[in-house]
Formats: structure tokens, C-alpha cells, sequence
């Protein structure tokens, strides 16, 4: 049971001065503001006011009086205190609702939507989700300079930033699986262990303003940029899903002890409407250099289990809890609660439409009699913002499940994306043109 008063000794025995409601805005974008503590009581009676109307894509000038309305399930101190020049202090932070001047839910908030989403479909299953948050750690903001010839499991530098970042993230409560050194030169990976949907959403927000935190303090920069370096590979943010019911995973069949029809049905949802949700998975223009052969990003709307370059890879698991699927498409730059709304509509959609997939790909090892394998025969995924963009738009599952609010606004901000980059003139250009034109 909630109770005022546990909140305020809880605020008194870790010296708060400050409370920091977070949400973030239709891209995803972390944003924040500060209350005084003693303002806490109004606070939590009323909410806190904004003017939406600054926030980018987020609310017109006419609707622009907004309240957030804290989650105190969420509330939590940040685990540092600051330091002034007179005075030592620590802040909480919490997520919430927002809210229009009429008091309704506002249909701009994703994070709102990602709920209701989860709500909807309660009657089939609660999804869970865990997450490998990738990034990279450069010299400065400036330019994309490696400090570090690493690969994967070896030889990196800044391992300590990795190591602060998880010793703070589980101060908070928020649980790490492991941490390693990528692939590329100066590329990390730190991995969210499962839990509810919506608590990933906002532990991934929290994460990433945490590593780029620690990577300030080193005197670098942490980077979520999807392809900050070409020819090498780029940020993931690989989502493993299952889904529960009645404190089962019935992803799993304990009759066959693998995949159960209910799994099957969701990975056939995922793979239908692949191109519908792409444009929510990887949303910058950026997302779509990763997606190329060669650098372990699907490009062919695949799933199997060993080949990491599918959309779909089926992880191997010990236990029934454990069995699940991993999504390997989304990266870390997306809005989260959009995207994992949008990957449970579809796989709910699959589950209602009975959608079956095909074969896998590659096949299970028990199973694999030697043959070689045929190349896929499937679709690929878009290979640009603007053709995913031109899916999204047009999707009848996409404009029957968004709100009117974030599915036109969304679109407008991408679209303007796309034409101010088609715009630009690139450094690419100017080397290839410029001397012989």
C-alpha cells in the first residue's frame, strides 16, 4: 500500500532537495525539470505545469498548458550528490503521466500509450522485456574519434565507465545481466535483465543518461548514435520479448519444451508488419547505415537461431522462464515506449490473425542434417527512412493503433528529416563530385 509518509522519510534520510520529473518527447528524447522537496505534498495533490508547446513535436501552441503527473511507483533518488559551492544535495527522479488542461491523458505522451497497450492486450498475456543497450565512447562530442582498437570480449579501454554505470544503475534498483567490450573500436554493451515492459521502457531512458553521465566525468563521450563510424558495426539495442500469463512465460510449450504456437503466432506477427513498425524502430536517417550486410544488423526479414544477422533470433534457453525471443533490428536511438508498443501490437497481432511463420532460416543444431542452406526468400527490410517512413504511413495496422497525435506528428518530423537531409550537402559529396565536376 502507498503511503505519503514512507516517501517523505525515505526523502529525508537521503537529503533530497529535489525532485526531477522525466519524460520524454515523441522522439524519444529525454527531458526534465526540478521542483523544490518542499513542494513535494502539491506535487504529488496536483502535478506539475509546463508549457508542451516548446517541446518539439510535442503539443501546438493552442494545447500547450500541460501536467505531469508522477508515477511514485518510479520515484527514486539518483545515486551521486552534488556538489555546490555551499551546499551538498541529492535529487529523485520520477516518471509519469501527462496530462492536457482538461485533465486527460494527453494523447502525445508515448510513454501513456505504451501503457495502455500493455493493458489492452492483458487478457492474452503481460509482455516482458529486456534489452542490450550498445554505445560508443569517444575523445570528445565533437567527432567520432576512437580511443580504443578493442574487439569483442578483449582488448578495449574505459571498462570502468561500463562497471560505474552498472554499480549506479543497481543502486536504483535496476538490474544488469552483464557488460562487455563490442565489436568495434571503443564499443560497449551493457545488458538490462527482463522485467515488464514499461519499467524496461524508462530503465533504458534512465541507463543511457547515466553512461553518458559517467562517460563526462572520464572526459569522454558516450555515443547511442546508431552508425557513428562506417565500416565498422554499429549501436544495437537488441529487445528480448516474452510474454507471461498467470506468472507463466507462455512463450514456452512444456509439452515439446521449446517454442510454444503462442511464440510462433507473435514471431509471424513481428515478421508481417516488419516494414509497418521499422520506421518506429529505427527512426534516424543515421539507423538505416547500420542495417547493412556484414555487420551482424538484419537487412532480410528472417528469424532463425544461430545466425545473428537474422530479424529474429531464437536464443538458446535452460529454463522455461527464460525462453524467449530476441528482436535485433531496433537501436538504442528509438523512443522506447513507441517501439515496444508498436512490437507488441504486432506480435499481438500475429497471435489474433494466426499468422504462422515460415521455417526458419538455419535450423536447430539437434536437427541440422549437414545440407546447405537455401539463401532467404523473403522480403528485406527498408533500407531508408524514406521507404520505411512510406510503410508506416500507410500501414492499416499503424493508423488504427496510434493515437492521431503521434502518428501525424511523428510523420511530420520524420518527413522534415528526410527533406532537410536530401538538402545537406555531404562530405561524401564534395569528395566525390567536387573534382571532377
Amino acid at each position: 500500500m502507498f503511503y505519503i509518509s514512507d516517501y517523505k522519510s525515505y526523502i529525508r534520510q537521503n537529503n533530497i532537495k529535489f525532485i526531477r520529473p522525466v519524460f520524454v518527447d515523441i522522439l524519444g528524447r529525454m527531458l526534465d525539470f526540478t521542483i523544490p522537496v518542499e513542494k513535494f505534498d502539491d506535487f504529488i495533490a496536483n502535478g506539475a505545469g509546463f508549457d508542451g508547446s516548446s517541446i518539439e513535436g510535442f503539443a501546438r501552441t493552442e494545447e500547450s498548458d500541460l501536467r505531469f503527473v508522477p508515477d511514485l511507483k518510479t520515484f527514486i533518488a539518483l545515486p551521486w550528490e552534488y556538489e555546490g559551492v555551499h551546499e551538498n544535495w541529492r535529487e529523485a527522479i520520477v516518471f509519469g503521466t501527462i496530462e492536457d488542461s482538461k485533465g486527460r491523458a494527453y494523447e502525445g505522451d508515448t510513454r501513456y500509450f505504451l501503457k495502455k497497450v500493455i493493458e489492452q492486450y492483458l487478457d492474452i498475456g503481460a509482455p516482458k522485456f529486456g534489452a542490450e543497450l550498445e554505445f560508443f565512447v569517444f575523445s570528445d562530442r565533437g567527432a567520432p574519434h576512437p580511443i580504443d582498437n578493442g574487439g569483442y570480449f578483449r582488448s578495449g579501454l574505459y571498462g570502468e565507465i561500463r562497471k560505474e554505470a552498472a554499480l549506479l544503475l543497481n543502486k536504483m534498483n535496476i538490474n544488469i545481466g552483464s557488460d562487455h567490450h563490442e565489436v568495434a573500436p571503443s564499443q560497449h554493451e551493457i545488458n538490462l535483465e527482463y522485467t515488464d515492459a514499461l519499467t524496461m521502457a524508462d530503465r533504458i531512458i534512465v541507463a543511457k543518461y547515466i553512461i553518458k553521465k559517467m562517460a563526462r566525468k572520464y572526459g569522454l563521450y558516450a555515443s547511442f548514435m546508431p552508425k557513428p563510424i562506417k565500416n565498422v558495426n554499429g549501436n544495437g539495442m537488441h529487445v528480448h520479448i516474452s510474454l507471461w500469463k498467470n506468472d507463466e512465460n507462455i512463450f514456452y510449450d512444456s509439452t515439446t519444451k521449446s517454442l510454444s504456437q503462442t511464440a510462433r503466432f507473435y514471431i509471424g506477427g513481428l515478421l508481417h508488419y516488419a516494414k509497418d513498425i521499422q520506421a518506429a524502430l529505427n527512426q534516424w536517417i543515421n539507423s538505416y547505415k547500420r542495417l547493412q550486410p556484414d555487420y551482424e544488423a538484419p537487412t532480410y526479414i528472417t528469424w532463425g537461431y544461430h545466425d545473428r544477422g537474422a530479424y529474429i533470433r531464437i536464443p538458446d534457453a535452460k529454463t522455461p522462464q527464460s525462453t524467449r525471443i530476441e528482436l535485433r533490428s531496433p537501436d538504442p536511438a528509438c523512443n522506447p515506449y513507441l517501439a515496444f508498443a508498436l512490437i507488441h501490437i504486432a506480435g499481438i497481432a500475429g497471435i489474433e490473425e494466426e499468422l504462422e511463420p515460415p521455417d526458419p532460416f538455419d535450423l536447430d543444431p539437434a536437427e541440422f542434417s549437414g545440407v546447405s542452406l537455401p539463401p532467404p526468400k523473403t522480403a528485406r527490410l527498408s533500407p531508408t527512412l524514406g521507404a520505411a517512413l512510406h510503410h508506416f504511413k500507410h500501414s492499416t495496422l499503424i493508423k488504427g493503433a496510434l493515437p492521431p497525435h503521434i502518428y501525424n506528428n511523428f510523420i511530420q518530423n520524420k518527413e522534415l528529416e528526410c527533406l532537410e537531409f536530401n538538402k545537406t550537402i555531404t562530405n561524401y559529396e564534395i569528395k566525390k563530385y567536387y573534382p571532377i565536376l
